[in-house]
């Protein structure tokens, strides 16, 4: 799997990636930068990851999705490519267009930064490949605008089309208040795009891909991301 990590001013969690992709598929991340023009040859991954890119200034997202290195992701993603944004990465990907809705601040107004529980929705996507349908995962999350919201009908959408990925829940997998950490609409910390080649999720699966860390469950969707790619490979051999 070559991945490439794009890097913007502000940001804080590149280099967590960059080792949690070096981890999974065993070869080194490309590190590219927001004023860049194109993508490194041969990209199958791209991952905009958390922080404050440019100090969260106008909106979370707002400049970085103008920067740039993002015309090529655009065309990246519309060709097929997977697309993985993560916390601020997330915001940047709806900034751009890329996915619908938006991260707005979260319900109580005060930065969260724990451990949360997620349910995964899905098992049959690229993002979700590693995991069960339905499994509970624990994950840590750090931002203060992360409740994602949508109009109504872009909200049924998502739901009748399952693209819902993940969403916050309680340590037993039940949707509920309490498990809902920033009041965001039906829970929903990840959604893919229409074509289901982007994912923009709120928590940072990145973090928790080590034995050191106490937990491990992050690695499920790098995994799956490796064998997804892997096999599409396969394929292409025959």
């Amino acid at each position: 799997m070559k991945s490439a990590v794009l890097v913007f001013p502000g940001i804080n969690r590149e280099r967590d990636m960059a080792r949690a992709l070096k981890l999974a598929s065993g070869h080194e991340t490309a590190m590219v930068w927001h004023a860049e023009t194109s993508l490194p040859k041969g990209t199958d991954l791209v991952v905009v990851p958390g922080g404050f890119s440019y100090g969260d200034y106008l909106r979370c997202g707002a400049i970085a999705a103008r920067a740039p290195v993002m015309d090529a992701v655009r065309a990246f993603a519309a060709k097929g490519g997977l697309v993985l944004g993560v916390c601020n990465g997330f915001q940047i990907l709806c900034e751009a267009g890329l996915l619908p809705g938006v991260l707005m601040r979260n319900a109580r107004l005060k930065f969260i930064c724990k451990d949360v529980h997620l349910r995964v929705e899905r098992s049959d996507t690229p993002f979700t490949r590693g995991y069960n349908a339905g499994q509970v995962i624990r994950v840590p999350v750090a931002h203060g605008e992360g409740n994602y919201e949508a109009d109504e009908e872009t909200l049924k959408q998502l739901e009748g089309d399952g693209r819902v990925l993940y969403r916050y829940c309680s340590a037993d997998g039940a949707i509920d208040e309490d498990g809902n950490i920033n009041g965001a609409a039906h829970s929903i910390a990840g959604v893919v795009n229409e074509r289901g080649n982007v994912l923009g999720m709120m928590p940072h699966p990145e973090n928790h891909v080590e034995d050191i860390m106490g937990c491990t469950d992050g690695r499920g969707l790098f995994a799956g991301l490796v064998a997804h790619l892997e096999r599409a490979a396969r394929a292409l051999r025959k």
